[in-house]
């Protein structure tokens, strides 16, 4: 047979028997069909049908009629860490080539497929959720800050096959500001104490502490992390509750309750008060950021890339340098490089700095051209007959603490005909209000002496009476022995 010809009779008889089928259905619907005689039609479309689908496939089987094949070309370049296939079936002929889609390039639509706890429900979650609904404004500052470090953690947060929610948690230990200091001495991001901190090998010293630095911290609290949760057998929400509180807390509520016979669930346990909403307060963001208009909030839509790139500095450098090289604003160097306490890098490293993706190459251009002379600001100063330190400090608006560690001197003593190195980098800090800057008070505790007052402790430390109060709850008047909690400027401490 003909090949055009069986194709011309088989698509015939393909309409025909698609218009029986309709008119069938149609007089079925309207209830009036001879069926005897609409079946033997049927019967016969049907053996027809096959008849010819025989036909075709002897062609096929025989060589007779081929069909042209086509390759898909995937794009070159082309990342398909964001592309998966629809989980639902799709309803559509055999022959029809699956579909793709790609996903959202949203870095919140990234965060949302890796969330593992969103479906925890709990009045606790939803009073937290209408505090953050209550205040909008506040909302989209502490979403703002997020911006620059959360598609890191996220990163590192997916490395360990961590619930996404975790990399939501410095939201709620530090409000995403890296020189957030609380009244306990905890510091950073994460919000580690200083003895956390070391234990988790996080130096701290009077250059560096790097419990605020980003990349350092963000491991560390990770790898913290995934050690409670190691210890809580797998459950995190005990792990968050760790995380606050302490592994000791949380496994003294739980043998309490099961003394009693108690559930031993987070939401059952007997923990701090701070604790109680602090676990709730993580589940509630996540809640919000899964499903944000339901709640009548927005979310600014960011970028699934990295906002910084770590670049090597070649040594300690002066980071207002750094800043100039970089074309970049002083506190935008700081903001992503709160490691750092002082007017430069620290001398023993780390020796790089984190930068915004924008600004690495004109960094790193400008840097090859620096002479080493211009890396630091330095001024040599001559000891004369009355000098002290405190002076020399006054005279070049710089800290008595920095011409010691500048000049590796053990204490307070000078000589009149040497000479001492004043860091001028200082004085530009010195000289910038430290609220502008974020740098962090440091924690002094301190015993209150004989004839002591809060007038003199204040004027001591730079710090305001009614401050002092607050911190420490206390009067008008003290005691000889009576230690008092005092956060002060590290900047302006000249003895």
């Amino acid at each position: 047979m003909d090949k055009e010809k069986l194709h011309s009779s088989c698509g015939k008889l393909r309409k025909d028997y698609v218009y029986f089928s309709t008119m069938k259905l149609f007089s079925l619907n309207n209830h009036s069909v001879d069926f005897e005689q609409s079946n033997a039609d049927a019967q016969w479309l049907r053996k027809s049908s096959i008849f010819c689908l025989i036909l075709s496939s002897s062609f096929l089987l025989s060589g007779c009629l081929s069909l042209p094949t086509t390759e898909v070309k995937k794009p070159e370049n082309v990342s398909t860490d964001n592309i998966h296939e629809k989980s639902e079936p799709i309803l559509a002929p055999k022959q029809q080539s699956k579909v793709i889609e790609v996903v959202d390039l949203d870095l919140w639509g990234r965060l949302r497929q890796n969330f593992a706890l969103r479906d925890i429900k709990h009045s606790r979650i939803q009073k937290e959720i209408k505090r953050l609904q209550h205040s909008p404004q506040s909302f989209d500052i502490l979403i703002g800050r997020a911006q620059p470090f959360l598609h890191h953690i996220i990163e590192q947060v997916e490395q360990r096959a961590i619930p996404a929610e975790i990399a939501l948690l410095p939201a709620v230990e530090s409000g995403f500001r890296p020189y957030a200091y609380s009244r306990n001495g905890a510091a950073g991001l994460w919000q580690f104490m200083p003895a956390t901190g070391r234990s988790l090998g996080l130096e701290q010293d009077w250059w560096y502490d790097g419990r605020r630095d980003v990349l350092a911290s963000t491991e560390a609290a990770l790898s913290y992390l995934l050690k409670l949760n190691k210890r809580f057998d797998g459950d995190w929400l005990h792990t968050l509750a760790a995380y606050n509180a302490g592994g000791g807390t949380v496994n003294r509520a739980i043998r309490k309750a099961r003394k009693k016979n108690q559930p031993t669930d987070f939401w059952n346990l007997d923990l701090p008060g701070e604790t109680d909403n602090y676990v709730p307060r993580l589940l509630a963001l996540t809640e919000i950021i899964n499903d944000p208009g339901r709640y009548g909030l927005a979310l600014p839509s960011f970028p699934n890339h990295t906002y910084f790139s770590r670049v090597a500095s070649g040594g300690q450098i002066d980071l207002k340098v750094a800043a100039s090289l970089a074309n970049l604003p002083l506190e935008d160097l700081l903001q992503l490089n709160p490691g750092f306490s002082r007017w430069s890098t620290r001398p023993e490293g780390p020796h790089h700095l984190l930068l915004p993706n924008k600004s690495v190459q004109r960094f790193s251009l400008a840097l090859k051209n620096l002479p080493d002379d211009k890396r630091l600001r330095w001024q040599r100063h001559k000891i004369k007959n009355g000098d002290n330190l405190g002076k020399i400090a006054r005279k070049y608006n710089v800290s008595i603490s920095a011409i010691k560690q500048a000049n590796q001197l053990k204490d307070n003593r000078i000589r009149a005909g040497k000479a001492l190195m004043i860091p001028l980098s200082e004085a530009v800090a010195m000289s910038t209000p430290s609220r502008k800057l974020g740098i962090p008070k440091s924690r002094v505790r301190y015993l209150v002496r004989k004839g002591d007052s809060l007038f003199k402790i204040a004027r001591k430390f730079h710090v305001k009476i009614v401050d002092l109060r607050r911190w420490n709850k206390v009067g008008r008047y003290l005691k000889p022995g009576q230690r008092l909690t005092v956060f002060v400027n590290p900047s302006r401490q000249t003895t």
